[in-house]
Parts: C-alpha cells; structure tokens; sequence
C-alpha cells in the first residue's frame, strides 16, 4: 500500500512540474554581419531571465539561407530568415522583424542618377550570395547585359577599399535603415577618390515592376537625407527596393506554443527597445492569404486579440475538478479519522494547506518559485517515510496526492495572474 500511495504522489506532483516546465524552441539565425545572432541571442536571455513559458536555444546558421535548410529539414523549429529565402514552403511566420532595403550606391562623380541611365559599370554586391536573388531580380526588369553593366560579389571588409581603388563603380548593399547599418555603409566611402566627393544614391526607378516579377520586394521611398543630412542625401525621396526579415516558425510546431511565444516576444520587444532600436520595426506580420509568407496559426491567434490563457482552455475543468479535488480530500481525511486513523502523523496535510493560502497571495513569480520548493521538499519527505514504513496509511497518502493536484492548479492559476498583471 505504502508503494502505491508513493507512486500516487510521484504522479501528482510529476504532472505538476510537466505543465510548469518551460517549452524550449530550437532556432537558426544567421547574418553575414552577425547582428541578427546578436539581437536572438539578446531576445533569448530576456526571455529566460522573464521566466517565460517558452524558451529560445539557437543555433548559428551564418546565413538566411542555410537557416531556411534547418528548417525546412525539422532541425530547428524556428528560423530569422529573408524574405527572398528559398525554401519556405514549410514556414510560417511569427514577426516581422525589420526590412532591408536596397541601397546602390556611387561616388557622386559616377554619371547617372538611375540604374537604368548606368552604362559600362561594375556594381561590387556587398554580402554575395545573400543578394543573388536581389541582382537576378533587377536582371529580369533591366537591360543591364546590353548596358554592359556587370555585378561582382564584394565582402563587407573589402567594400571600401573596392570603390576607392576603382575596381567597383558601385556598391550595392541590402540594409535596414537604422543608424547602425547606415555608419556602416558610410564607412565604404570614407577612403574616397581625391576629389573627395561624397556618395549619392542610384534610383531603382522602375522598382515597382521588379516587385511585380519578384514579389518578394516592394517599391519603397528612401526618405530625403537618409545617407547624409547636410547637404541631404539622397537630395529628395528616392525609389528603391525592400525585403522583409522574418522570425518563422515550421508548420509543424503547436498553435498555441506559437500563441505564447508571441506574445512574449511582443514584450521582450518593449524592454530591449532601447538597447536594439531595430527592434522599432518589428511588427505584425501580414495576415493576408496571399501573404508572402502564411502567418503560422498560432501567430495569428495572438494578434487577433483570440488568445487563450491556461484558464481560458480549461478553467472549467480546473474549477470543477478543484472543488471535487476538495470535497474528495476533505471525505477522506473524515473517513480516516472516523476509522480511528487519529494516530497517524496529520502534519503532512498542514503545511501543504497553508502553501494554497500562500500561493493565493503570491505578489511575484519568485514567491511562487520559493513555495514550489518548500512544496518539493513536503513531498519528498513524505515520499521518503514510505519508503522506510514510517508514513501515513493509504486515505492519508490518497488525500496528499489530492491535495498536490489541488495545488498545481493554484499555482497554475496564479502564475498566469501575476503575468497578465505584468
């Protein structure tokens, strides 16, 4: 009996830790600057220190693409990709994290002020085959072979030296427009020609039909100073190109896992906002049908406002089955008394009684966390009499594991309360 009754509690308190244990979600990251490894990781260790239900542990891709693959091959559940990524039949996305836009840029010296005027030119590609898809889509709407206008891949170190030295006419770069990837693209012009004229900005005039051949990109207006203030550059708004990057998840991962991390991530965003100010373009997805890329499910739910806590699915049940929990503990410990039980130790109900008053009136999740542990060790030191012989008889071992369900709903229902309060 004493067996059965240790394995009663082991269950109880086993179910207990299950549903309070964090869910960990795999994701690739990979950027050939490593900024998005950065910002994951960032993301990741707010989401632990916040005792979030879900948990990032990532996994350094290098590059979009070979994130994609990991993906799509089960191998990471999650992935920050670009728009223009192959391999996305199994994606779904969660947030749009930022847009890169395409920034062609010269000398002011170089002749044109549109791709379509530039003749003879080399355009060096900084980053390689990450913009592939971004030269292969100009190619289908430009007549750039006739103009003799070639691309050649150009590393981030070697940008500079490639546009000072004349091996490049022009660099083309896909880049958020915050500061910190702008200081950056300036920087390939600080080694400049002699004459020391300063870098101008190449129009994408016909974007909009680019877009239309690779729906990928979007016709977007480089706002007037966005390379330099004074005097401004470009010198009015200015027609480009721009891609999404996005935070995926696979199809395949649960609806409301996806629900939880979301909303989760919506509030790391809040607190990281001053550390990583790309983070002020981070927004919902598209929940369109023909979206780029289907928003996942569970996404979805959170942004419509649909979202469902632990207590919204099944407070029913956790209400019914406490009171039953109860009314069952309480016939119990009657009856064993009733049968002349009174002189087995009733201290081990005590205590786990007064946690439930505790944890009703926890103000932080640290309390729950302390309670838990006192909890934990109750149970252990009951589970540890029985199996010396020296513990309670069968109803009062029953009424303990009772009383353990009764108590993970109550923390249950009180960490998602603090957590709404937060």
């Amino acid at each position: 009996m004493g067996a059965a009754a240790a394995a009663i509690i082991s269950g109880a308190w086993l179910s207990y830790r299950y549903f309070a244990k964090p869910v960990v979600l795999t994701v690739a990251v990979g950027s050939i600057d490593g900024e998005a490894l950065s910002l994951i990781s960032a993301v990741a260790a707010r989401l632990t220190t916040s005792n979030a239900h879900v948990r990032l542990k990532i996994v350094d891709a290098n590059t979009s693409a070979k994130a994609s693959e990991l993906l799509a091959a089960h191998k990471a559940d999650l992935a920050v990709v670009r728009g223009d990524t192959g391999g996305l039949a199994d994606a779904r996305s969660v947030l749009l994290l930022t847009h890169g836009v395409v920034l062609l840029m010269a000398p002011s010296t170089v002749s044109g002020d549109s791709l379509g005027d530039l003749r003879n030119t080399t355009i060096g590609v900084i980053g390689g085959a990450i913009n592939r898809p971004t030269v292969d889509a100009l190619k289908q709407v430009y007549q750039l072979d006739r103009a003799k206008v070639i691309f050649q891949d150009v590393s981030i170190a070697d940008g500079a030296t490639a546009i000072s030295s004349g091996r490049v006419h022009a660099l083309l770069a896909v880049v958020p427009l915050t500061e910190k990837y702008l200081a950056k693209v300036r920087q390939f012009f600080q080694q400049e020609h002699p004459r020391g004229s300063a870098p101008k900005l190449i129009a994408i005039e016909s974007a909009g039909a680019v877009a239309n051949v690779a729906q990928y990109y979007e016709s977007y207006d480089i706002p007037k100073g966005t390379l330099r203030g004074a005097p401004p550059v470009p010198s009015d708004d200015l027609t480009s190109l721009r891609v999404s990057y996005f935070l995926v998840a696979n199809k395949s991962v649960n609806n409301g896992t996806i629900t939880d991390l979301t909303q989760s991530l919506v509030d790391v965003r809040r607190d990281l906002l001053s550390q990583y100010p790309i983070l002020a373009q981070a927004a919902a997805p598209s929940t369109d049908a023909d979206a780029l890329i289907p928003i996942h499910p569970g996404a979805a739910t959170y942004y419509n406002g649909n979202q469902q806590s632990f207590l919204d699915k099944y407070d029913d049940k956790l209400y019914y089955g406490s009171l039953l929990l109860g009314s069952l503990i309480s016939i119990i410990v009657a009856a064993w008394r009733f049968a002349g039980s009174g002189n087995t130790p009733q201290s081990m109900l005590e205590p786990l009684y007064e946690c439930g008053n505790e944890i009703k009136g926890a103000k932080s999740e640290a309390e729950l966390e302390e309670i838990e542990k006192r909890i934990d060790d109750i149970l252990k030191s009951e589970l540890a009499r029985n199996a010396n012989g020296e513990g309670a008889d069968s109803p009062a071992m029953a009424a303990l594991s009772l009383t353990a369900h009764r108590l993970q709903y109550l923390m249950s229902h009180r960490r998602t309360m603090l957590r709404k309060l937060n």
